[in-house]
């Protein structure tokens, strides 16, 4: 099909680059200058056999005259405009039809451009509310627990992109491989030093570059994720977003692509089952065995687990305080819910390894340890990642069941948590409560206030139990 506003202009360009007339090209061509003033002002569609002769009279190419790309930026704009005007949301705003004519300069067509689009990003995704947040968080993790955390089709998507440059060897993907990969979908990685603080990587749609920050400022293996973070939403046929779910889940999806990439089920999957004969599954040994982050080592392991392994895993991402920025499983621990059944937000108990690794003498190990809870033990391993601020802890656990296939199942770090019943430690004991309720005002930092959720309490942010400890050990 022809693109009937860009073949009209790229006709006007090539037919004025020649210096011809609407009347001489007629001459030429056989047809009257109205119609060809209709088909350069797109109201007209041309048979094959005249785009043919059009191109002949002109010096071109039939090709030429048909590339859907607009002859110069000007034209780009004056097309933009046009199309912008045919929609609803700009026919709603009950303007008269804007014709740019010469005199309309190239700035005010731009600047018209760039408030229509603004227009239109916040008419389709409206900005979440904190309650619609949480609760899309909540359907994305339902439906991954649906899935036991594996996403075939992704899986599929990844393994035919590896074939596509003939990547079958385990290990780091070296960048020689990347840029292949990213090339076989028509784009280039370029490296900027003034990339807008607010994106983490740019996809140039005009150029076909992904833009990312030099490496000066993003390290090599977290260049690596974000250039296929990006390139997965091309890949998986994502288009504009028209909820914060949607939104979520695409994000969801890219990261899910870029982990299956650098981290292939064909190569991993043998050693992961290896690991399981000897009982020593270990999500730093992926880390290492692919050059990839711990967080990104710790959510592939979990795509993986029970669908090769027959192991059922939860991956929990918090801070210290042990607010809960990401979490999900299928391994049946109690998360800390919300009244709407959501938990990222919520707090975490203090006798949870993924606290407790925070008090550990040796934050730069993996804390591993068991937890007993109301619905059974449970074994987990923590990685603190130090040098993000805030601070947080990535933990992946299991089952007591499961525990003994993994690297560090034979700790003796063993807690009880009766969260949320019983004397639960998101509520201070009794004697810290008689002694300090009354007598002590703290005022919660900023950054330690989740934005998708807070848990309960007069104080959001503010672990009590923890303040009145603080108080009891400065008294003199």
């Amino acid at each position: 099909m022809i693109d009937l506003l860009t073949f009209g202009r790229r006709l006007r360009h090539a037919r004025r680059r020649r210096g011809l007339t609407l009347d001489e090209l007629g001459g030429m061509v056989g047809k009257p200058a109205p119609y060809l003033s209709n088909l350069e002002n797109g109201k007209r569609e041309p048979k094959l056999g005249l785009v043919s002769d059009l191109a002949e009279a002109l010096g071109s190419t039939a090709s030429d005259l048909l590339d859907p790309s607009p002859p110069t930026r000007r034209d780009a704009l004056e097309i933009g405009l046009e199309r912008a005007q045919a929609e609803p949301l700009y026919q709603e705003l009950g303007l008269p039809h804007l014709k740019p004519g010469a005199k309309l300069p190239d700035t005010a067509l731009e600047h018209l451009m760039a408030l229509y689009g603004e227009l239109k990003e916040r008419a389709n995704v409206p900005a979440a509310s904190p309650q619609e947040a949480l609760a899309a968080n909540s359907a994305l993790r339902d439906y991954l627990t649906a899935h036991d955390l594996y996403l075939e089709p992704i899986e599929r998507v990844a393994a035919d992109a590896l074939d596509a440059v003939g990547a079958d060897q385990p290990g780091a993907m070296p960048q020689s491989l990347l840029s292949d990969l990213v090339a076989h979908f028509g784009f280039e990685i370029r490296q900027v030093p003034d990339l807008p603080m607010s994106v983490r990587a740019l996809a140039d749609l005009r150029h076909h570059r992904i833009l990312i920050r030099g490496r000066d400022e993003m390290r090599t293996r977290r260049a690596r994720t974000v250039v296929l973070q990006t390139l997965g939403h091309f890949v998986l046929g994502h288009g504009a977003p028209t909820s914060y779910t949607e939104f979520l889940r695409q994000r969801m999806e890219a990261n899910y692509f870029a982990a299956a990439v650098l981290a292939p089920e064909r190569t991993l999957v043998p050693r992961l089952l290896e690991a399981k004969a000897e009982r020593r599954i270990s999500v730093e040994e992926i880390k290492e065995l692919y050059y990839i982050n711990y967080r990104l080592a710790a959510q592939r392991f979990t795509n993986l687990a029970t669908r090769h392994l027959d192991v059922h895993t939860h991956f929990v991402r918090s801070d210290e305080l042990g607010a809960i920025w990401k979490a999900y499983g299928n391994s049946g621990v109690p998360f800390p819910t919300g009244p709407d059944g959501s938990i990222v937000g919520q707090r975490l108990c203090r006798q949870w390894g993924t606290r407790l690794a925070f008090r550990s003498d040796d934050k730069y190990g993996i804390h591993y340890q068991y937890t007993d809870t109301g619905a059974g033990t449970f074994w987990c391993a923590t990685h603190l990642e130090v040098d993000r601020e805030p601070p947080h802890a990535i933990t992946v656990g299991t089952t007591f069941n499961d525990a003994r296939y993994f690297l560090g199942s034979g700790t003796d770090r063993h807690s009880v948590s009766n969260c949320p019943d019983g004397e639960c430690c998101r509520r201070p004991p009794g004697d810290l409560v008689a002694r300090w309720s009354e007598l002590a005002w703290p005022s919660a930092r900023a950054s330690v206030l989740n934005p998708l959720g807070l848990p309960s309490g007069n104080l959001p942010g503010v672990d009590l139990t923890e303040v009145f400890e603080f108080l009891d050990s400065q008294a003199p």
